[in-house]
């Protein structure tokens, strides 16, 4: 478990995290979303010990990361995934940091297994692509079998199958009852990947909650709607204070009531309801909720 408490960080006059606090939890996948510039890096760096805070703590399984024992074996992280030498093999740079951790050599071959990289374990870093490098940054990550795996931008360069991967990945890191604490940009994968969310702005707190519940604030939040009989419902839906836009192919999108208003609705007038899905996406109520802590905006 990760517990940052009044976590703050400057650099100079730039105040980079300003008193955060949040938990992630062992057994579920928790996304940690913000715009450019609003500190994630940061505070990854502070929760790996690349970072001092400046005031606040933040701690794992309630140790300081610069208190672990074995590192590699207890936390692994992917910040950078090219900070490797490009003349290193991706075995003989896997294998230099299980000596250093007293982490068995046929893990390195485990490893490799496991992020698809054992035909070219012996190929020099510097001829990988960008996706590839990203595997061997996230088998490093994985080398000492942690119980705690941090992730910044692990999708980066990864092709359509690659980010199925991860994700299934990740998911399987939590179902084994890790802590699984993941930065992305990309919101249609965060939507499909994480339980839970630690969203910031401007270095500070702006949500901690379940992806659903957070998706459920948008205000733009609307339901597509297919009843056995649609002729008063609309009506009905009104009535509750809702807003029944009627399609052609008679399905219809539902505004003004949370999904739970309508499926009681439908039952009290004894109406079976064949389809309920949200239309408002996460990257609905992210760019809602954060638009007033983005950094750098372009023009429209």
């Amino acid at each position: 478990m990760i517990k940052a408490r009044g976590l703050t960080k400057r650099f100079g006059d730039v105040v980079a995290v300003n008193d955060l606090s949040f938990d992630v939890e062992p057994g579920r996948v928790t996304g940690f979303l913000g715009p450019n510039g609003s500190g994630k890096t940061t505070t990854m760096s502070m929760i790996m010990g690349l970072d001092r805070p400046t005031s606040g703590s933040v701690t794992i399984f309630d140790q300081h990361y610069r208190d672990l024992r074995w590192p590699l074996r207890e936390v692994g992280g992917l910040l950078e995934a090219r900070a490797i030498h490009p003349g290193r093999s991706a075995r003989s740079h896997l294998w230099s940091l299980a000596q250093y951790n007293d982490i068995a050599k046929s893990r390195v071959d485990e490893v490799l297994e496991i992020v698809g990289l054992s035909a070219v374990s012996r190929k020099r870093v510097g001829k990988f692509s960008l996706g590839m490098g990203q595997r061997l940054g996230i088998a490093a990550a994985l080398l000492g079998d942690p119980a705690v795996v941090l992730l910044d931008e692990p999708v980066n360069g990864l092709d359509p199958e690659g980010i199925r991967w991860m994700r299934t990945l990740c998911k399987s890191l939590a179902g084994e009852g890790r802590t699984v604490f993941i930065s992305s940009h990309m919101m249609a994968e965060m939507a499909l990947t994480a339980d839970q969310l630690v969203v910031i702005g401007q270095g500070r707190l702006i949500a901690e909650m379940p992806v659903a519940d957070f998706v459920a604030r948008s205000s733009t939040q609307s339901f597509r709607v297919r009843v056995a009989s649609s002729e008063s419902f609309p009506d009905a839906v009104q009535k509750a204070g809702g807003t029944a836009l009627v399609e052609v192919d008679g399905t219809m999108t539902i505004s003004g009531m949370d999904a739970q208003a309508i499926g009681d609705l439908a039952l009290s007038l004894g109406v079976a309801v064949y389809e309920l899905t949200a239309l408002a996406s996460l990257e609905d109520a992210f760019m809602e909720l954060t638009g007033g802590s983005v950094e750098f905006g372009a023009a429209r």
